[in-house]
């Protein structure tokens, strides 16, 4: 809520102008009916000068819909034990009391106790002075956590190594950046408050908790952390999930971090936050959320590398919502419209099946549709007929074909890498894994744990591929887990969980992976030693093999790490694996994930379905991890079978699947379909006649219309690579290309063949319309075009003509 602060003020002057009927009327108007509240934490404890509470006041209605009155209360204190800044508890002496909490026509008191508020509290080097420069994004990639620093000054990114801190602190350039004797003018204080130049502008007030912790950890002497310090364990989020229904539309979050010794502390002030998407809803450094519209959004909360999420949403009920109930096919309708339904967003009408067989051949094999497949398909009056489509299709070699080229991409298939032998045999060996619809989990275990030849056993260019520990570890991770683990090869992960700890331990499991290559060949062999550890470069620990959310593993010296790896995936309670597979071919068939990018599960960047995603994998894991059948269930759906064209309520919608998102057709099958329309295959220099761009086993082949729509090079384990954004040399190339004017110029094109043919010119445009759009022309359509045709002197170049603007159409070139 944007204005928060001035209904604050309203509502102070409504209790000093009229007393409390008043306010209740005025906080009624802001949040509604409440019926009952509730307070966290029930009771507070104190525990030195610089402990406080942050106390959150929940309400609910007469439906028990959350509403957040926290900053809406009055929060009194019974004595001056304590003092309270709104709804943030500070120790004043030690002593018990209450605290008087009033909100909505409700009255509630916390117990209060504090202890030791006149002692001497050391300030935490780690735990504090950290997390505070960490708060204020000194240490950011951005400012002084940069890898070469800011000014002559440079932090570890987000406090990761606190040892080079604390030498940087009180070591470095003489310890000029701090002064103990007049702690106040310290260039540590002073640039921040921006009362001497600094390059990274004012990043801190006098009044900010940081800067008294800067400040006091200075004056203290800027002691280092004892040994025995207790060490944080964990966050805790309140609330960890929450669904807002209007007119409750913000939300305050406390944050409290454990301790080894078990003890905790609220830490809401030092926390820091940031919303998966500020479109929705904004959060901010008190941890304060405000939704701007409906939608779902995760707030990462993160203490040094300890982080966690709040879940939260926002609904505006409209009363004219109607939702059209369909009868759901399967599990995947089930869950997308019981969200759809929840977040009132309509759901657009089911497709013709003249977009429908057009969009199935696209997405599953990769190629239009040829006239006499559409019309066979359209004359066809079945009820089970896209399912029999369905099925012939995924059992048809082009399948696999086109499938394979997916993995491909992934899998760095390319002559640099593998050599020309090498990416022959790897092409063959994934469309046989495709067509013969090898189980997922053994796909994967093939590539993981090969050995040998990699012509003889193909899989093994995995390792070939992935020419190094470091390339395996964040090669494996993002494609079979979908973790971006990248970051944390030089420091604990800026945005995610992972810590450089965690990276090693993962390469622990390929370090022991050795390469040989056969002098005078394409070959090499993939072999792996009996010895071999990883050592984490910043400490020089040796790393033991570690597995993410599992812990470390000591697998005996004979074993072959790698197949320990290889078990811990395949397991049913895996976190990763199957969701990670279900998304990425979820991405292939929308356009977008449910996850998105398909290949970032992080807690910063959730599902916009958790249902749908884990409903899928289970489901992925129950058939034996069968691809098709995923494949199959996925495509079957009323979901996946809705029209492209949004209805009044869903045109904003792009992550919830109300209707089918329009996509550029990628470039391999963009390529073939321009063929197919005109009639002129393109020739591949060293390749058969009739190769199909879909078919080619690398990128190498210099073709600019392919790199121009986004071919990947291959040098990344990564779909990113493969360009999806329009660009300026695409319009070069529809519009003025070589290509596009050699086929339309080709003396055996279809329209010239149909010309001779002695076709009217009624029966070409049909069938150039079928060719291009799975569709007949409409009436106005079919009218407009022969009458330019009849108004040209040259029949083939106004057909030239309207061959060219079908295939500059946004309909031809989008997949919808």
């Amino acid at each position: 809520m944007k204005t928060s602060a001035a209904v604050s003020v309203v509502l102070v002057a409504a209790v000093l102008a009229a007393g409390w009927p008043t306010l209740l009327q005025a906080q009624q108007a802001l949040v509604g009916t409440v019926v009952r509240v509730e307070v966290v934490p029930q009771e507070v404890l104190l525990r030195g000068p610089r402990d406080r509470a942050h106390l959150i006041l929940t309400g609910y209605d007469q439906k028990g819909n959350p509403i957040d009155l926290t900053h809406q209360a009055q929060f009194t204190p019974a004595d001056p034990i304590v003092r309270c800044q709104g709804h943030v508890v500070l120790p004043e002496q030690d002593g018990q009391t209450v605290i008087e909490i009033r909100a909505a026509g409700h009255r509630l008191q916390v117990p209060v106790r504090v202890q030791g508020s006149q002692q001497a509290q050391r300030v935490s080097f780690r735990y504090e002075v950290l997390v505070a420069l960490t708060k204020h994004q000194c240490n950011s990639g951005a400012c002084h956590g940069s890898p070469s620093g800011k000014g002559g000054f440079r932090l570890s990114l987000r406090a990761y190594d606190p040892q080079l801190d604390w030498m940087t602190l009180t070591r470095e350039v003489f310890n000029r950046r701090t002064n103990v004797f007049d702690p106040e003018s310290s260039l540590l204080l002073q640039k921040p408050l921006m009362e001497v130049a600094h390059g990274g502008g004012r990043r801190i007030s006098r009044h900010d908790p940081g800067y008294e912790l800067l400040r006091q950890w200075i004056a203290q002497g800027m002691p280092e952390d004892p040994k025995d310090l207790p060490q944080c364990v964990r966050v805790e989020v309140y609330p960890k999930q929450r669904r807002l229904i209007a007119p409750a539309q913000e939300q305050q979050l406390r944050v409290v971090a454990h301790f080894s010794d078990g003890s905790w502390r609220d830490v809401t002030h030092l926390a820091d936050y940031s919303s998966s998407e500020d479109a929705v809803a904004e959060v901010d450094e008190h941890g304060h959320v405000r939704f701007h519209r409906k939608g779902e959004v995760a707030i990462l909360v993160r203490y040094l590398e300890y982080m966690e999420t709040a879940q939260l949403s926002y609904l505006k009920p409209d009363p004219r919502f109607r939702w059209p109930n369909p009868t759901p096919r399967n599990l995947v309708d089930e869950h997308v419209f019981a969200k759809l339904r929840e977040l009132e967003i309509p759901l657009s009408p089911e497709v013709s099946d003249e977009e429908f067989v057009r969009r199935i051949y696209l997405d599953l094999i990769g190629r239009l549709p040829t006239v006499e497949e559409t019309q066979s398909f359209l004359s066809d009056s079945s009820p089970q007929k896209r399912n029999r489509l369905i099925d012939r299709l995924l059992d048809s070699p082009e399948f696999a074909q086109y499938w394979a080229l997916k993995w491909a991409d992934l899998l760095r298939v390319n002559n640099k890498y593998l050599t020309p032998a090498g990416v022959y045999k790897m092409q063959q060996w994934l469309i046989r894994a495709i067509r013969q619809n090898m189980p997922y989990d053994e796909f994967v275990a093939a590539l993981l744990g090969s050995t040998g030849s990699t012509l003889k056993n193909p899989p093994a260019n995995y390792y070939r591929a992935a020419k190094d520990v470091n390339d395996c570890t964040e090669t494996t991770a993002q494609v079979f887990l979908g973790i971006r683990i990248q970051c944390a090869k030089c420091h604990n992960h800026p945005f995610e969980r992972w810590t450089q700890d965690n990276y090693y331990g993962i390469a622990a499991f390929f370090n022991r992976v050795q390469r040989k290559r056969i002098a005078n060949s394409d070959e090499m062999i993939i072999w792996v030693a009996r010895k071999g550890e990883v050592t984490q470069p910043r400490t020089g620990q040796q790393m033991k093999p570690w597995l993410p959310l599992y812990g470390t593993v000591d697998p005996p010296p004979e074993v072959d790490r790698r197949q320990v790896f290889i078990q811990w995936l395949r397991r049913k309670d895996n976190p990763f694996f199957a969701r990670m597979a279900v998304n990425r071919i979820w991405g292939h068939l929308f356009g977008r994930g449910i996850v998105e990018p398909v290949d970032d599960f992080r807690d910063s960047n959730p599902p916009s379905n958790p249902a749908l995603l884990d409903a899928l994998a289970e489901e992925f894991v129950r058939s034996g991890y069968d691809r098709k059948h995923l494949i199959r269930l996925i495509v079957q759906s009323r979901t996946y079978q809705t029209s492209s064209e949004p209805v009044p309520g869903n045109e904003e919608d792009v992550k919830y699947f109300s209707h089918y998102q329009p996509r550029m057709i990628p470039a391999e099958p963009l390529l073939d379909a321009i063929c197919q329309v005109t009639g002129v295959p393109e020739k591949f220099p060293g390749l058969p006649a009739g190769t199909r761009a879909v078919q080619l086993p690398s990128p190498d082949i210099k073709h600019g219309f392919l790199k121009a729509f986004g071919q990947p090079a291959r040098e990344m384990a990564c779909q990113c690579e493969r360009a999806t954004d329009a660009n300026l040399s695409q319009a070069l190339q529809m519009i003025n290309g070589d290509l596009i004017h050699a086929k339309l110029r080709d003396a055996n094109n279809r329209f010239r063949q149909a010309v001779k043919q002695g076709k009217s010119d009624r029966e070409i445009v049909q069938e150039l319309y079928l060719a291009a759009y799975c569709r007949l022309p409409s009436p106005q359509e079919l009218q407009a075009t022969l009458k330019y045709i009849a108004s040209q002197k040259d029949r083939l170049r106004a057909l030239e003509d309207v061959c060219w603007a079908i295939l500059n159409s946004k309909e031809f070139l989008f997949q919808h």
